[in-house]
């Protein structure tokens, strides 16, 4: 009797043994996950786009009068000096030989150069204006943010506004100058083009010199040959006076502001350059995508915010990748982009509880390729599951992913 009992019992220990590794082999194992911790910080809403820079203030030397010109000695990258340095030499044609039409459009030349003289000097006037005025309303704007009694904005709209009529005021200064020296040469042009009396000496060579100071951008007539008026002889320009250009959307466009910051990366150097929105310009044109996609496109002019010679490595027709800032706080609930998901219309998030997946629907503000505005629904210092797959749903078991 004791021996049936005994053998009955080790076989239901057996069987119960066997019935426990069944279920526990049968049993559901967590999943592994990848969490991440709601966290409060400052998150940044940008523009991204490729751009190129550009020479602000540029001039084509262009031949003035019929003639044989020179070979040019002077080579791409080459320094000019306003004034100083010889850019071309004409021969003029034998004025004998030219017909009253051409004097005539010689004499037209010249009264036309001086209505664009006379009209840059009220231009010039106004740009002064209004620089002087920027200056004296950022200097009240400053004094009134430093005794609190002025906001960030306000600031930052008076600094915009003093680099803008800075920019304008060296553009009407060099409008002005570009003007004085096409008058010039229309005057010698005209003299050239006059018959001499006889006995009288010979035409003399037109000597062209450099309107700027800056650098030769392009040569256009390297050799000798003939010229005809208006004919481009070379391009000038300071490739320190450089700005960028960026084509973004037309529905982006129109969230950009002037004035607000730009960070310039991948533009060859090892540091982030810092920028400025100038002009958004207010007219779109039409760009095929690399996708064959018509796309409504806008033109974004950025100033560089650093000194010179932090991108003095940068030339005219440089790729660089701008980041607008279009939104910007310095404290915001935020997570990681990819643990967002849809469901229904409503977003979702699963948040660790107790070793288990939660089902938690939330309020998105704004994003970014990686983060996402938490408005409602998250506290900080809570868990969430990064990527979660389609075997993730409330209440199943989850344990944190290990790194490797």
């Amino acid at each position: 009797m004791t021996k049936n009992l005994l053998s009955r019992l080790v076989l239901l220990l057996v069987a119960l043994g066997v019935v426990g590794a069944i279920v526990f082999a049968f049993r559901p194992q967590p999943v592994a996950v990848d969490l991440a911790e709601v966290v409060r910080g400052p998150l940044e809403v940008t523009v991204d786009e490729d751009g190129r820079t550009r020479i602000r203030d540029r001039y084509v030397v262009s031949a003035p009068l019929n003639g044989q010109l020179q070979r040019i000695e002077l080579d791409a990258g080459d320094p000019v000096a306003a004034g100083e340095t010889v850019v071309a030499v004409l021969e003029p044609v034998d004025p004998a030989l030219l017909d009253a039409r051409e004097n005539l459009e010689s004499e037209a030349r010249v009264r036309r150069a001086q209505a664009v003289l006379e009209r840059t000097g009220p231009e010039l006037d106004a740009a002064l204006a209004r620089r002087e005025h920027a200056a004296v309303e950022l200097d009240r704007i400053q004094t009134a943010f430093n005794r609190n009694a002025a906001t960030q904005r306000e600031l930052d709209a008076a600094l915009l506004a003093d680099r803008t009529a800075r920019e304008e005021l060296a553009a009407a200064r060099f409008a002005q100058e570009i003007a004085r020296f096409e008058l010039e040469l229309a005057q010698a042009a005209l003299i050239r083009t006059r018959p001499v009396a006889e006995g009288g000496a010979a035409p003399e060579y037109l000597t062209i010199r450099s309107p700027i100071t800056g650098r030769v951008l392009r040569v256009m007539h390297e050799s000798a040959a003939v010229v005809s008026p208006g004919s481009p002889i070379i391009e000038l320009g300071d490739p320190a006076d450089l700005e960028v250009e960026v084509d973004v959307l037309s529905t982006d466009a129109v969230q950009i502001r002037p004035g607000a910051p730009v960070h310039i990366e991948r533009w060859g150097g090892e540091r982030v350059l810092n920028g400025v929105v100038r002009l958004v310009e207010p007219q779109a044109f039409t760009k095929i995508s690399a996708l064959g996609v018509e796309e409504q496109r806008v033109n974004v002019i950025i100033d560089f915010a650093d000194p010179f010679e932090l991108w003095s490595a940068l030339g005219d027709g440089y790729r660089v990748e701008a980041r607008i800032v279009v939104w910007r706080e310095e404290s915001v609930l935020k997570v990681p982009a990819g643990s967002l998901f849809r469901r229904g219309r409503e977003w979702c998030v699963f948040v660790e509880r107790e070793g288990k997946a939660a089902l938690r629907e939330v309020a998105a503000g704004r994003r970014t390729s990686l983060e996402v505005q938490i408005v409602e629904g998250l506290e900080a210092g809570e868990r969430v599951i990064v990527h979660p797959s389609d075997s993730i749903e409330a209440g199943t078991a989850i344990v944190a992913r290990t790194e490797p």
